[in-house]
């Protein structure tokens, strides 16, 4: 059976990160077995130099998984290979009841924008172009085609995630 995923979009410092973190402490107080995948836009590393698994990768390996009492990661360099789409990532996930994906605005997924006031992009996104299915926002947005929640009550916004992804049994 495919994952069941569902979005969080909105333009750079709109309150993704912190929306996103707020849904997953939520819905895991909920129960729900929660896992999550972030955008980046940029290069980045979860490694430190100097650490031996740095050196690993560093040295040319492919992979390199790191493996602890408390936790395991995988690291996976692209070297000169395409990024990698949002299926193939969510494809070698554990089963979980639902991934929350931060950014990847152009897939498909369905998606909540988060709109702040003060925020300094204030271009709304193209509900069908970007699979918009409501907007969580901290103002009061009048005639929009998708619902609209209140950004600061993450018990409503979880419970429209919780409902439009049919995760209540």
């Amino acid at each position: 059976m495919p994952q069941k995923i569902f979005g969080i979009t909105g333009w750079k410092n709109s309150g993704k990160t912190t929306l996103t973190e707020c849904v997953v402490r939520e819905l895991s107080h909920r129960g729900y077995k929660i896992s999550t995948v972030k955008h980046a836009h940029h290069s980045f590393d979860i490694d430190t130099e100097g650490t031996d698994s740095y050196r690993h990768r560093a040295a040319g390996a492919q992979e390199v998984a790191i493996v602890s009492f408390s936790r395991w990661a995988l690291m996976h360099e692209l070297r000169d290979t395409a990024e990698p789409s949002l299926d193939d990532i969510v494809s070698r996930m554990a089963p979980c009841d639902l991934i929350i994906v931060e950014g990847y605005k152009n897939d498909k997924h369905a998606k909540i924008e988060v709109r702040r006031k003060d925020s300094p992009t204030q271009i709304p996104l193209n509900a069908e172009q970007y699979s918009i299915v409501a907007i969580a926002t901290d103002e009061g947005l009048q005639s929009q085609t998708v619902p609209v929640l209140d950004l600061n009550n993450i018990v409503a916004v979880s419970d429209f995630i919780e409902n439009y992804c049919g995760l209540k049994s």
